[in-house]
């Protein structure tokens, strides 16, 4: 933590230098990133959100790309309220294809695990794009770079081999984003989509640009009185450079690379007779280049400067007077961005620029720039800008009004994020109580299988403390995101709450353009009366903002429309015939009775149940309990106690015995005698909401009033003696389990969603 004294230092200098609003303004902001940052540190590796940059180049090794193509482009997002975050190819973590919508691979070459990555993450129905800022996708490009023939057999092998291989990546993708036209046009060929979002400054390149500007033209011309203690410093600095460049004309190449030494050659000429012209003239050199020997009678006046951090660049670019900006003609070159123009146009330096690629399309000639063709152009260009000031002065302010609008990340993002957005595919989220198999789940992951299957880019928010990464069910894998675990920043198409408890997620997450309740049963009945939970479950019919109710029991539909005036949207439940597929059961020697429910939650009414079972007769019937959560009472006449079964398994349960026993009295939709009589079984069931829509009493199963022990004693003894009546169940029961296959209904439960 900083010390007292010093904090209080920065204060006293904040109030001085910007005044109570603005120290004001500063605090609050530094509170603010200071305060996400600690979050985001907090959840490192576990942030959820739209889009997640790859970075294919090492910011030590080469800062200059990944800094345009990345930050800048998270800013122009960020501008436009999409969420993102960044990591190292190298370093690129299986687990984050759970977490986010579209992945941009910027220069990544091919590696086992990013093949695998784009695989998943197309598996997932997400979207895979890549950015590229250079023709180093093709080596017919990159051999028509001539540093390239000086480089050793091993070395060309190993750079062909990298260029390969960010092809492969390219072409595995959904789109391109790139920086120029003629980029847009060969990407074409390669991938179906590609999108031009050019180079563009952050907001610190503009501040930085900004303080330049001001140290150059401002600040060295006030009175020494008018200066603060602390700029003291910098303004005996500065007003000292401006009186030695005083007549002297700078003229500046910030060549970047050393494969720039032949674009430096199209100048060469006309520098030499400027040069020889004028006296006052200086070149200044900034990066890698050989100077050559034609130039060797200039050295005096050729000052070099070597590669610096890019925050000092606005400083360093702001002390010329003229920016050249040779290209050397070839397709490689005329897919280069205008960054060089750009950094001197937001400092007020007029660029002098080859007439080809963007900078063609970017400069308006003799207006915001000029442009060369040849030698001759080259030279008068030059010579104008040597010689009249007030052109210099023109050209340079219509560059920087240009350029302060249109090429900064603040102004630029909107058609970035717009592109974005066109190309994700539909999301859903489905935020689940728990990830343990019961009715209700199960419900929620078929509609999460079949809307996956429709091309949705399905994701599960678990809302327990489970920590589980990956939820199977039938076959599918689903990415979850465990909400205690994870900070969640990105937008979501839809949003489905499964529990009363979950709906609290559609209340306080912001970033969802539809909310749905997916609504299987009476909740607040869940409670035993003056249990607080019993309010909290009953005010989530009347959520605080505005929820599709949609539902899987008709039952529901209409208490929700006659006690909370809410109208839902219905589909059926469903079942898979295929596996439960139904085998005969003889009635020969003891019958197996099958009791279902966790006894532990009252409305389950397993109680009466055992009740019903212990007046069988032990030597004709044989009692399965199966429950998954409870353990069976000790009062329970139990035979066998099948305790959390997989659910595949279940149907195996049933084939097994011969009359399943099932009286709760309160259910959302009520699976097991459906499932029971899809496999040819014979059901005894108390009637309640969540059955009556399908249980036709003497037609596929019988009813029984709840609490009538001797009547449910009664019906069990008629399946077993009446071959006639078993025939009708039976036949009534395959027709229904027929009518409920989950692939006769898909359509009713993707409508559900629209």
């Amino acid at each position: 933590m900083e010390d007292i004294s010093i904090i209080a230092k920065k204060t006293w200098k904040a109030l001085r230098e910007d005044g109570i609003a603005g120290t004001y303004r500063k605090t609050r902001s530094y509170i603010h990133t200071a305060k996400v940052r600690k979050q985001l540190a907090q959840y490192e590796g576990k942030v959820c959100g739209d889009v997640l940059f790859i970075n294919g180049c090492d910011y030590t090794a080469l800062p200059h790309p990944p800094r345009y193509r990345v930050m800048h482009q998270q800013e122009q997002l960020k501008a436009n309220n999409m969420e993102s975050t960044e990591n190292f190819y190298l370093h690129l973590n299986f687990d984050q294809v759970r977490c986010f919508r579209v992945f941009i691979f910027f220069r990544c070459p091919y590696t086992e695990e990013i093949g695998e990555f784009i695989k998943m993450a197309k598996s997932l129905n997400k979207v895979v794009i890549y950015d590229i800022d250079d023709l180093v996708i093709d080596t017919k490009y990159t051999d028509t770079i001539k540093y390239l023939d000086t480089m050793s057999k091993e070395e060309r092998k190993g750079y062909d081999e990298g260029v390969r291989n960010m092809q492969k990546v390219l072409k595995m993708c959904d789109a391109a984003i790139t920086t120029t036209e003629r980029l847009a046009e060969e990407l074409s060929q390669y991938v179906p989509k590609v999108f031009i979002n050019r180079n563009t400054a952050s907001e610190e390149m503009l501040e930085l640009s900004e303080k330049a500007i001001y140290e150059r033209d401002i600040l060295p011309y006030l009175e020494e009185t008018a200066v603060k203690e602390e700029n003291k410093k910098c303004y005996l600095e500065k007003k000292e450079q401006q009186l030695v460049r005083k007549d002297i004309v700078r003229m500046g190449y910030f060549s970047g690379s050393i494969t720039h030494n032949d674009d430096f050659i199209l100048v060469q000429p006309a520098l030499i007779r400027l040069m020889r012209e004028f006296q006052n003239t200086e070149l200044h050199v900034v990066g890698i280049l050989d100077i050559p020997e034609e130039m060797k009678e200039f050295e005096g006046r050729i000052i070099t400067h070597p590669f610096c951090d890019w925050k000092q660049l606005p400083e360093l670019i702001s002390q010329i007077d003229i920016n050249l900006a040779p290209l050397e003609e070839s397709i490689f070159n005329e897919a280069k961005s205008e960054n060089k123009w750009v950094e001197a146009a937001l400092v007020k330096v007029p660029t002098v620029a080859s007439n080809i690629g963007a900078f063609a399309k970017m400069i308006e000639h003799n207006v915001t720039g000029l442009l060369c063709n040849n030698e001759e152009e080259w030279y008068q260009s030059l010579k104008c800008l040597i010689t009249d000031k007030e052109t210099r002065n023109k050209i340079s302010e219509n560059a920087y009004n240009f350029c302060k609008k249109k090429c900064v990340t603040l102004y630029t993002g909107f058609q970035l994020t717009k592109f974005i957005k066109s190309m994700m595919t539909p999301n859903i989220v489905f935020v689940l109580p728990a990830l343990n198999i019961s009715g209700g789940i199960m419900v929620a992951l078929e509609h999460c299988k079949m809307l996956k299957e429709a091309g949705y880019d399905v994701t599960i928010i678990n809302d327990d403390f489970d920590s589980s990464k990956w939820c199977e069910f039938r076959g599918v894998k689903f990415p979850v995101i465990p909400s205690r675990e994870n900070l969640i920043i990105g937008s979501f198409d839809k949003a489905v709450a499964t529990m009363w408890s979950t709906v609290k997620f559609l209340e306080t997450y912001t970033n969802i353009k539809k909310r749905y309740y997916l609504v299987q049963n009476f909740e607040t009945n869940f409670y035993e009366p003056n249990d607080p939970l019993r309010i909290e479950a009953n005010q989530k019919y009347s959520p605080k903002v505005e929820v599709q109710f949609v539902t899987i029991s008709k039952w529901c539909e209409e208490w929700l429309k006659e006690d909370y005036e809410r109208t839902s949207r219905y589909a059926p439940n469903g079942i898979h015939k295929e596996q439960f597929c139904s085998e005969r059961r003889t009635f020969e020697g003891k019958i197996r009775v099958l009791i279902e429910g966790d006894c532990g939650v009252y409305y389950k009414n397993v109680d009466e149940s055992f009740k019903i079972a212990n007046r069988l007769d032990p030597e004709k019937f044989e009692i399965w309990y199966m429950s998954y959560n409870a353990q069976p009472k000790e009062w329970y006449r139990v035979d066998k106690f099948l305790h959390k079964i997989p659910f595949e398994k279940v149907a195996d349960v049933y084939r097994q015995c011969h009359i399943l026993l099932k009286t709760s009295f309160l259910e959302s939709f009520s699976y097991p005698p459906l499932e029971m009589m899809a496999t040819g079984g014979y059901s005894v069931v108390v009637p309640n909401g969540g059955n009556k829509e399908y249980l036709i009493d003497e037609e596929n199963c019988l009813l029984y009033p709840c609490g009538e022990i001797d009547k449910a004693v009664e019906k069990i003894k008629r399946i077993c003696n009446d071959e006639e009546l078993r025939e009708r169940l039976y036949r009534g029961g395959m027709k229904t389990a027929e009518n409920r296959d989950w692939e006769t209904i898909r359509t009713e439960i993707l409508e559900l969603y629209k």
